[in-house]
């Protein structure tokens, strides 16, 4: 049941993913209108994207490279004016542990951001384990970054988001709405992820017709889908956790 809807257009927000491309899937149309009203928005990949190819042959080196590109082409299709940080994780190998939990405080501390945005740690028979595990960095990094008592050797000020937006939840609480130009730039900053169109988008690299078309509706459709729920005629959904308790 949604319980609320469109915060005020934040200062800075900052949308933590664990690969390139999964920020924008989860909060670009958001992420967009936000940097148009003036928000600065950071995004942080925790991994480095180096198993996204189902070519057993790809340059893995290559694609590290690649991917970084894309997400900083993405990053500046959404109007996003923020930093754009590559934690370099190796991809399928990412772990909640200490380590991560401290660099992604550090950032959130750093970046000082007003709202936070990750993926659902919660949801149920979520299949990739890196999105299990950059949901848990996200929500531990959080109550680390804005407790004093955490980490203390990054001689940081410690910082409280006021908001926590989870995207890919299973219950959605939260309701952010979109324009129709926010969901164009959202297609428009998937579209730089020419490396994933096969095996996320679903495109054929060589059709700039049928397939392409096709991705561009699904994501169109569900953003109408997602703001039927609150009389919107495009929206992203989010389950919304305090940051204080």
């Amino acid at each position: 049941m949604l319980t609320s809807r469109d915060l005020p257009v934040p200062e800075r927000a900052l949308a933590v993913g664990a690969h390139p491309d999964d920020v924008e899937f989860g909060a670009g149309a958001t992420l967009a209108r936000w940097a148009s009203a003036g928000c600065e928005v950071s995004i942080l990949v925790c991994t480095d994207g180096s198993k996204g190819s189902w070519d057993p042959d790809a340059d893995r080196t290559e694609l590290v490279r690649t991917r970084a590109a894309e997400q900083r082409a993405a990053a500046e299709a959404l109007g996003a004016r923020g930093e754009v940080v590559m934690l370099g994780r190796v991809d399928g190998d990412l772990v909640a542990d200490r380590d991560a939990i401290s660099e992604v405080a550090a950032w959130i501390r750093r970046l000082r951001p007003d709202v936070l945005f990750g993926h659902d740690p919660w949801r149920r028979h979520r299949l990739h384990p890196d999105h299990r595990a950059a949901g848990t960095i996200a929500v531990d990094a959080l109550v680390a970054a804005r407790d004093p008592h955490f980490f203390p050797e990054h001689g940081l000020e410690h910082h409280r988001p006021g908001a926590l937006l989870l995207f890919e939840a299973d219950v959605a609480s939260h309701v952010e709405s979109a324009r129709a130009e926010d969901v164009e730039r959202k297609i428009a900053a998937l579209e730089e992820h020419r490396s994933q169109y096969e095996t996320t988008m679903f495109i054929n690299e060589g059709d700039e017709g049928g397939e392409r078309e096709r991705f561009r509706r699904r994501i169109r459709d569900r953003a109408a889908e997602c703001g039927r729920p609150a009389g919107r005629a495009h929206a992203e959904l989010f389950a919304r956790l305090a940051t204080d308790r």
